[in-house]
């Protein structure tokens, strides 16, 4: 799902990687950078882990969520609560 299309085994967004940042879920999603923060800000997007300053998005997370139907970030934290 979150697959480049070109065949480098160092893309970011490459299966074996399991966070994602802000530009690799822009990327990943087909939107902007500002756009996924403001998703974010929205409740659109799930909630991102920090790790020190890094802000990143475990890529299970968001593949679970896609398939969720890409529910608000409230509804999607309890239906991972019930799941």
């Amino acid at each position: 799902m979150f697959e480049r299309t070109t065949a480098r085994t160092d893309d970011a967004t490459s299966p074996n990687r399991l966070a994602l940042s802000a530009e690799e879920v822009a990327e990943a999603l087909g939107i902007s950078r500002a756009h996924v923060f403001k998703l974010l800000s929205s409740g659109r997007l799930p909630r991102p882990i920090k790790l020190g300053r890094a802000v990143r998005w475990p890529r299970k997370d968001l593949e679970e969520w896609l398939a969720s139907g890409a529910p608000s970030s409230d509804r999607w934290e309890l239906i991972r609560k019930q799941g």
